[in-house]
């Protein structure tokens, strides 16, 4: 690719230039993306223990000399499969969706627009933006900068920043270019419009990155939770496959030998597929996505899928106040002049602001001033010869200008600072602290205002802490807070969440602010030079009484967000800046803005802000909370459904049952997969939150997913179940000898039945089932599912298909019992529910 040439001024490229541009070059990315392999899926699932065993039973079958089941078997085998391949490729999609949403993103200039595009779709002769904290995607000529200082260490080694050009001035010896910026590298100060160059591979990231393939997701830790789970589930389930082939082969010693192995393995791989609980990854990777994706509806977008799980743990809500409590939209609001020239005090608070503004402050700045009738024009009309760029350890930043011979320096910044180099006396240095403290008191965030002139160019000092100012007053700021954000800020504390404010502003106007929105111990600040004299064991105490921290840079939000997480708090952290990246990785819950907030500050967090709303963040941790709650009910759910299954193929070989008559062969085990699965994948992730959800307490981290309380409810539900399935097979059973067919019906039956309502009764643990199902009336997915089931069994009972599955229609009197025995099996508990209440 060879250099473009910037075309109709900075129109940029047009709509269709691009398309034929990207036709060419193709997208801007590193590696193409690789297609999955459908036949490769079906494997990976195959791999699975519980299909393993499928397989083998349909094998016997054909051994037996019983072609039909070993098809029947082949053919619910294929259903399961289907089902779990169209899970994963559901899955799949919506990851790949989160992935674009997540894709990072760059302004280009495009017919004369700004327009915001994913950075894979540039190409070269593109115009783009670079601002502040954005990772830059492509190579570029620089062609127009201010203040641009880009880190190229990622590609050079140098930890310096490299201060970019528009001249095309080139050292020999030097490969890097000062008028050129690089793929991969990042903007750590001002802006700048760069002509795209190369894309892709061909950019000097992408030469290095060439032989570089994306590393494999690692599992999560409730991934292999789940999963460790399944292997001490599978390996049970082996021992009993053992003991159950033994027990049968003695029970049928009638039978020629070669009849009784047979017998004997495909009791024990009933067993052994009933104990399997297969479901529990599907399950977790199901609900996290989908979960996931819904955020993502709501304006929050998870990078991170283990964070959908950990918010609802969150503990402690680190914020910063402008932008996330506030609005954003800074007006000016007081203009106080310390000789009552206010004319001056704008104007050369005007002249102090950057000529190209971007930063809110500045803006409402420069509107005041034009409100007064200073104009941009009267303020820009000289020559800057320099500037001192503001930085989070100054500060205050200025700008010295040439004005008819006369030299000029303007500077503003936080009263503290520029105070520290301003001439006053003892008497005006008392008034301008009680001005601002007035100011504050009021909620305004305060800006002094200084200038100095100066004789000789040679005579401007190197940096701004050598200039000595005239202070000429101050300007209060204020930016409203967010509507309803007290309303949300009650409901974090209500959720046990304590919220903590982290600003850089001043700390009385923090704290006047927090009062307003209901923050509680506002009146306890901590200052950024305080933190500075704190060790880390003093702040951690602090911590646990703090809720304002003011003056604090960036840097400061690590030594905070450690405290907390120190205290065995888990935290959840805003930031939108550059140098918030580290705080933001080290936080539990890392937490970007999607408008405001840098690239790096994105990349770095695990959740982002697509409308940087503070009421986002509190659904968000509804939500969470919701996708948790379903995910253990999820699991207490499979334990219940497996344990009549798993009983059931356990107890007949106890009982001499012969193998002939019993309650489930292996194809019935497959056809209750066939229910299970959707079930706990699909419906019970669509369950609404509690109504107590936000307000409980925040869940303990190191609490088990399966928690005792769960596992001793699922296992009496699964027992009362078994009772209720078995006992009623084995009672038609010997009322009917040698018919087990209606006996295999009747107990068959009270198992698809009761999973109809074991999913409405276990929705909530407080909430009675009608009200359950009232929330969900008209949910298609929800009646889908059910009928579904009750359609189905109606084709296994009443169609040919009762044959070959060794089952036999029920009579209007035998359903009825089947509807009864069902309802009483698992309504029991709300029996329950009603001693909860009274409680």
């Amino acid at each position: 690719m060879t250099e473009q040439k910037l075309m109709n001024g900075e129109k940029g490229l047009s709509t269709k230039q691009a398309h034929l541009l990207q036709e060419k070059y193709g997208k801007n990315v590193l590696v193409p993306e690789k297609k999955d392999n459908f036949l490769l899926k079906i494997l990976e699932v195959l791999k699975e223990p519980m299909f393993i065993l499928l397989i083998v039973a349909a094998i016997i079958y054909f051994i037996l000399g019983e072609p039909r089941d070993g098809a029947i078997m082949l053919v619910f085998v294929f259903g399961v499969i289907s089902i779990d391949v169209i899970q994963e490729w559901k899955t799949d999609k919506t990851l790949k969706a989160l992935k674009n949403l997540s894709a990072p993103h760059i302004t280009v200039i495009r017919e004369g627009k700004e327009k915001i595009i994913n950075s894979e779709d540039l190409v070269p002769g593109d115009l783009m933006i670079i601002t502040e904290g954005v990772k830059i995607p492509a190579d570029g000529i620089v062609i127009k900068s201010s203040d641009l200082c880009v880190d190229e260490s990622s590609l050079t080694g140098e930890a310096e920043g490299v201060w970019k050009t528009t001249q095309t001035i080139q050292d020999e010896k030097d490969y890097w270019r000062k008028d050129y910026c690089y793929a991969g590298t990042l903007v750590i100060q001002g802006s700048g419009v760069i002509l795209v160059d190369k894309i892709g591979a061909y950019t000097e990231y992408g030469k290095i990155s060439t032989n570089v393939v994306d590393a494999p997701e690692s599992q999560t830790p409730l991934q292999k939770q789940t999963g460790k789970l399944v292997k001490t589930c599978a390996k049970i389930a082996a021992v009993l496959f053992v003991l159950v082939c033994i027990i049968t082969f003695f029970n049928v010693a009638d039978l020629p030998i070669y009849d009784r192995l047979i017998q004997s393995i495909l009791s024990g791989i009933t067993l052994a597929m009933a104990m399997i609980p297969e479901e529990f990854p599907v399950v977790l990777t199901v609900f996290l996505s989908i979960g996931a994706w819904r955020l993502a509806k709501k304006q929050s977008l998870v990078r991170k899928l283990p964070s959908v799980e950990t918010l609802g743990a969150v503990s402690v809500l680190c914020v910063d106040k402008t932008g996330t409590i506030t609005m954003n939209k800074m007006a000016l609001c007081e203009a106080w002049a310390i000789d009552g020239d206010n004319n001056t005090l704008c104007k050369t608070m005007g002249m102090a602001c950057e000529t190209d503004a971007y930063d809110p402050m500045e803006h409402a700045m420069l509107s005041f001033c034009e409100e007064n009738n200073i104009s941009r024009d009267e303020l820009f009309s000289g020559e800057l010869i320099t500037e001192y760029s503001f930085t989070n350890e100054a500060k205050m930043m200025g700008h010295v200008w040439k004005n008819d011979n006369e030299i000029i320096i303007t500077a503003k910044g936080s009263p503290e600072k520029i105070l520290s180099i301003s001439k006053l006396s003892n008497d005006e240095r008392k008034v301008v602290e009680e001005k601002i403290y007035e100011m504050s008191s009021k909620g305004l965030r305060v800006i002094a205002i200084g200038s100095m002139k100066i004789e000789e160019e040679k005579d401007i000092p190197s940096t701004i802490h050598e200039c000595e100012l005239k202070l000429l007053g101050l300007v209060g700021l204020a930016d409203p807070p967010r509507d309803g954000i007290d309303i949300d800020i009650k409901q974090c504390i209500n959720a046990g969440i304590r919220l903590v404010m982290i600003t850089g502003d001043n700390g009385i106007t923090a704290s006047a602010i927090a009062k307003q929105v209901g923050i509680p111990h506002s009146e306890n600040i901590i200052t950024g030079d305080e933190l500075n004299n704190m060790s880390d064991g003093d702040l951690r105490e602090k911590v646990k009484s703090v809720s304002i921290f003011s003056r604090v840079v960036p840097e400061h939000k690590m030594r905070i967000v450690k405290a907390f997480k120190e205290n065995g708090e888990i935290v959840a952290m805003t930031g939108d800046g550059v140098n918030d990246a580290p705080a933001l990785k080290y936080a539990d819950i890392g937490i970007a803005m999607g408008k405001r907030g840098s690239e790096v500050s994105r990349e770095a967090a695990d959740l982002i802000l697509l409308d940087d709303n503070f009421s986002t963040i509190v659904d968000t941790v509804k939500d969470g909370r919701r996708i948790y709650d379903n995910i253990r009910k999820a699991v207490g759910y499979i334990f219940t459904i497996h344990i009549p299954i798993a009983l059931a193929a356990l107890m007949a070989p106890l009982l001499g049952i012969d193998s002939s008559l019993l309650f489930l062969f292996p194809v019935h085990v497959v056809l209750l997969e066939l229910i299970i699965d959707p079930t706990c994948s699909i419906v019970l992730e669509r369950q609404p939150s509690e109504l107590d959800i936000m307000d409980r307490e925040p869940r303990d981290p190191k609490e088990s997913m399966l928690t005792q309380r769960i596992l001793c409810k699922s296992i009496i539900q699964g027992l009362v179940l078994f009772a209720a399935s078995f006992g009623t097979y084995y009672y038609y059973l010997i009322n009917n000898i040698g018919d087990g067919n209606v006996a295999r019906s009747m107990g068959l039956s009270i198992i698809m039945v009761s999973n109809i309502l074991l999913v409405q009764v276990n929705s909530s643990d407080t909430e009675y089932t009608y009200k359950s199902i009232k929330k969900l009336v008209k949910d298609k997915v929800m009646w889908v599912s059910s009928l579904g089931i009750v359609l189905g069994l109606g084709i296994v009972l009443y169609t040919p298909l009762s044959s070959f599955l060794k089952l036999a229609p029920l009579s209007f009197y035998e359903m009825i019992v089947v509807i009864i025995i069902s309802i009483v099996s698992v309504m029991w508990y709300e029996l329950v529910k009603i001693y909860k209440h009274r409680k």
